[in-house]
């Protein structure tokens, strides 16, 4: 038995050497047991092929056993990838590079100024399409808003003849035409009014910043008269807001105001504000205490702190002059020209 087995082994050993040395190519060159000349082209080939045209190839031969990639040339495959490990679609043509690339540079042709201005007229009718185009413009405009702010309601101290004054605006509309009203005045404690009046007016916007505002202004105290108003109101350079009307009375006389005042934050809820008033006449209205030129200015100061936007207590301080001939009117009548008032009031708005 152990004969036979000793002749056996050889027999079963012989093709596993000749196996192992036909895919032996780790010896050294020159050996004599090198493979042959055709063997070596034939591996030369395998090591310059390029795999990067071959789809995915399995990690196992079709017999089961584990493929050895060390033996395979990846010198020539491109395994880049983008900085998030996506595929670089740039260089394919379909990225985002290449779709801006796409876009044409420069200003649109001259053909696509050279059609009509409404050229939806011919197909739909010019008065179909001007009515449309007046409906969307009222859409635009917004609808009708309601809005009402005492820009001053205040207590006045002045000298033992503590008074009080009031100073309101609104307006009902779009942001195109409005219907406003105004009124102010003023008094004494225990006394009658000294000055009262109220405005109806009619606004339309002449650009982004101011409206035209043309009505009728009626006295409330002292000589009957009515007036016609034509003004401006708005916003001007350096964020002044701007309140300028010319009043013809009833009588022929002709009067204008100026109003300005400016919001200065200190913080975002304390607010400093300065403010103006100017009044002319063109001529002298003796029954009404005024002289021709400049009748009298005013200028206040007031801080005030906003606990809501629309809520917001100040005190303050303004003084008022009577100028020329009004301050002779003044002083006939017994009255100061030159008066100063401690304020105190609250300005609200909804």
């Amino acid at each position: 038995m152990r004969k036979a087995l000793l002749f056996i082994l050889p027999l079963i050993a012989m093709p596993q050497i000749a196996l192992a040395q036909d895919h032996d190519h780790s010896a050294p060159a020159g050996a004599e047991d090198s493979p042959p000349v055709e063997q070596q082209d034939r591996h030369a080939g395998h090591q310059a092929m390029d795999h990067s045209s071959h789809g995915a190839m399995p990690d196992r031969t079709a017999s089961g056993s584990a493929m050895d990639h060390s033996t395979m040339d990846h010198s020539q495959m491109d395994h880049s990838q983008s900085a998030s490990g996506e595929m670089d679609h740039a260089a394919m043509g379909h990225g985002p590079a290449a779709e801006e690339a796409s876009i044409p540079q420069g200003p649109p042709p001259p053909e696509a100024f050279t059609g009509p201005a409404y050229a939806a007229d011919a197909f739909v009718g010019a008065d179909r399409m001007a009515a449309s185009r007046a409906a969307v413009a009222r859409e635009v405009s917004g609808i009708p808003v309601f809005w009402f702010q005492a820009d001053r309601a205040e207590y006045r101290a002045r000298g033992g003849e503590d008074g009080y004054l009031w100073d309101v605006q609104g307006y009902y509309g779009g942001d195109i035409d409005k219907f406003w009203f105004k009124s102010e005045g003023e008094g004494r404690f225990g006394e009658e009014l000294e000055a009262a009046e109220l405005q109806g007016l009619w606004s339309h916007a002449i650009g982004p910043w101011w409206d035209l505002q043309a009505g009728v202004r009626q006295d409330l105290t002292g000589p009957e008269r009515t007036h016609a108003v034509i003004g401006v109101q708005g916003l001007a350079p350096y964020l002044f807001e701007v309140d300028a009307a010319a009043f013809l009375s009833t009588k022929g006389d002709l009067t204008a105001r100026i109003e300005a005042e400016l919001d200065q934050r200190i913080t975002q809820r304390l607010i400093l504000q300065p403010r103006v008033e100017i009044n002319l006449a063109a001529q002298d209205i003796p029954e009404l205490g005024i002289g021709a030129g400049l009748d009298s200015a005013e200028l206040g100061l007031r801080l005030r702190y906003e606990f809501v936007r629309e809520f917001a207590p100040y005190v303050g301080v303004e003084q008022e002059w009577n100028v020329g001939g009004s301050a002779d009117y003044a002083r006939l009548a017994g009255e100061d020209p030159s008066v100063t008032n401690y304020v105190v009031g609250v300005r609200f708005w909804f």
